[in-house]
């Protein structure tokens, strides 16, 4: 393991040649003596603190600094924590510690990709929203937020002392904000641009709709706050709309940077091109698997839809009764009690078939397959209930690092409950399945192409309606605005979902394949719990610490 330390230290060393600007040369040299040269693991965590500290911008008029200026003056530092961290000697550490080790190593990538490619704060409007009204189903929201967001979903109303203050600072960050957005947006990448314009008349909406809080009704304060939040949101949104106008350049990063992304921060170990590969396999599979189990299930009825709030009531309830039950009765993973709470709370309402987008569609027939993909809530409800003890790992990586991790397992156990035997009293459930991942095979393929700027994101949407069987991505738009827009802003984000599930089968066949060679047996529940208990880290990540093996990362430290 200390040739590939040796390995990592080198790349470090040959990139900062490669990429730095002269100008960017001259800012290295005055950066500080390295700090750590021990092999201590202590110092990886102590590195790590000042690392998530440094990595929070500055304020400026009471608000996050994300101006070039301050970019630069910062750089020094940035590189002085990257030489830290190559410094430190991991060769005898245990393999859960060098996992931590890759995990900032891919953080720091991160922050450097942003400044130099991504620049989410030049090129993408709605990098600026700040009012979020949700809790995102994976461990931090999806895609680029700025440090200052407004969790509205956090707050119980009628607010307390302490919390009406909370709320109050909160909102005096959209104003000076949005005032900076106009200065610091200067990129030219016209989807990006053009899309990011509804997240911000989004905001001015929210913000409207909590001044109609019947609690705050008597709060001129705050209803007077809210109007001043609601103005500079429109102001701003009136702003983007007039500047629209002059933006032609593409919103995709390249091939290039995208692969080199997709390596060295989300530490998936494949390419642009492997990925068109792989989505174009399953998406393939998908589609023939559909057939060919509907063509089984020719002579069985059809699915019937709920077609009430109270049909629909109780097909939920039957639903999350009938996946946890399954999970524990067939030993497939360790059923905590936070589980049932974590679902329950997220098992939708009757929606009119008219209003259905793809999701909900499915839900209306048989909501099992979209209530294994809100594995996701377990694994949140685990970390706000068992938090990991690598203060590393314990909260959220920085730059969506989770994707091939979260989005990852939530799609393949859609499968993976499937073939364990989730639908054997409901064969054409079995269908759902299939469209499911011809749906996130075909968006993810169409964000591969907006990313090599080969089209368009509405082309891109084109593949993900026209490729999602029975038309299910045609009844509802503003999902498939939302996806894609999602995924032009992050890379890789789109593609997770099916990569993701790759890895992770990867991981199973290669821990499999492990425990047969040492005469030992594969037991489902072992693998799932050794994959929960190790964090929400990439994919490729816990395929190591699983198996002690990390041939699969050649590609990326090499």
């Amino acid at each position: 393991m200390r040739t590939i330390h040796l390995i990592l230290c080198l790349f470090f060393l040959v990139y900062i040649s490669c990429q730095t600007t002269p100008e960017e040369k001259t800012t290295q040299s005055l950066a500080k003596t390295v700090k750590f040269t021990t092999n201590d693991y202590e110092d990886l965590v102590t590195l790590f603190k000042e690392w998530r500290t440094f990595e929070k911008p500055p304020l400026i008029n009471g608000v996050p600094d994300y101006t070039k200026t301050t970019f630069e003056k910062r750089w020094p530092q940035f590189i002085e924590l990257q030489q830290s961290l190559t410094a430190i000697d991991t060769a005898n550490w245990s393999v859960a510690n060098k996992v931590d080790w890759m995990i900032v190593w891919a953080e720091m990538n991160g922050y450097d990709f942003n400044h130099r490619i991504l620049k989410p704060w030049t090129r993408d409007p709605a990098f600026y929203k700040t009012v979020w009204t949700y809790r995102s189903d994976v461990p931090a929201h999806e895609g680029p937020t700025h440090h200052a967001t407004t969790e509205l979903w956090t707050y119980t109303f009628p607010l307390s002392s302490a919390e009406r203050a909370r709320l109050i600072n909160d909102l005096k960050v959209i104003g000076p904000l949005n005032q900076q957005a106009k200065q610091n947006l200067t990129g030219n990448a016209r989807d990006l641009w053009i899309a990011g314009i509804r997240d911000i008349e989004t905001q001015a909406k929210d913000l409207a709709a909590l001044k109609e809080e019947p609690s705050l009704q008597d709060d001129t304060t705050l209803v007077s706050l809210i109007d001043e939040c609601i103005a500079s949101t429109q102001n701003l949104a009136s702003w983007l709309t007039t500047e629209a106008k002059s933006k032609t350049g593409p919103s995709g990063i390249g091939k290039e940077n995208y692969t080199w992304y997709l390596q060295h921060v989300h530490l998936v170990p494949l390419s642009w091109e492997d990925e068109v590969m792989l989505l174009k396999r399953e998406l393939a599979r998908a589609w023939s698997s559909l057939k060919l189990e509907e063509h089984k299930n020719r002579d069985l009825p059809k699915l019937k839809d709920a077609d009430s709030p109270e049909a629909y009531k109780a097909l939920a309830e039957a639903a999350s009764k009938s996946l946890l039950t399954f999970l524990e009765e067939q030993d497939i993973v360790s059923v905590k009690p936070y589980f049932e709470t974590a679902l329950n709370e997220h098992l939708g309402s009757y929606v009119p078939k008219e209003k259905r987008n793809f999701f909900w569609i499915g839900a209306h027939y048989d909501p099992r397959p979209l209530y294994s993909h809100f594995y996701h809530w377990f694994e949140l409800a685990r970390m706000d209930n068992e938090p990991n003890e690598s203060e590393i790992r314990r909260g959220p990586l920085l730059y969506n690092i989770f994707d091939s991790r979260n989005e990852g397992v939530a799609t393949a156990v859609e499968e993976m409950f499937m073939q364990a035997g989730l639908y054997e009293d409901s064969l054409r459930t079995k269908e759902i399945v299939y469209i499911l991942i011809a749906q996130r095979a075909a968006r993810g393929l169409g964000s591969l192409y907006a990313h090599a700027n080969q089209m368009t994101m509405e082309e891109a949407g084109g593949i993900h309606s026209e490729y999602t069987p029975r038309g299910w991505m045609k009844t509802e738009k503003d999902l498939l605005i939302f996806e894609q827009h999602l995924y032009l802003r992050q890379p890789g984000y789109g593609t997770s979902y099916i990569t993701g599930k790759y890895l992770m089968e990867n991981a199973l066949a290669e821990y499999a394949r492990i425990r047969e060679s040492q005469n030992k047996d594969f037991v489902l529940k072992e693998f799932f719990d050794t994959l929960n208990a190790m964090g929400n880290i990439p994919m490729a990540l816990g395929q190591w610490q699983m198996t002690g093996s990390n041939d699969h990362l050649n590609r990326i430290v090499e």
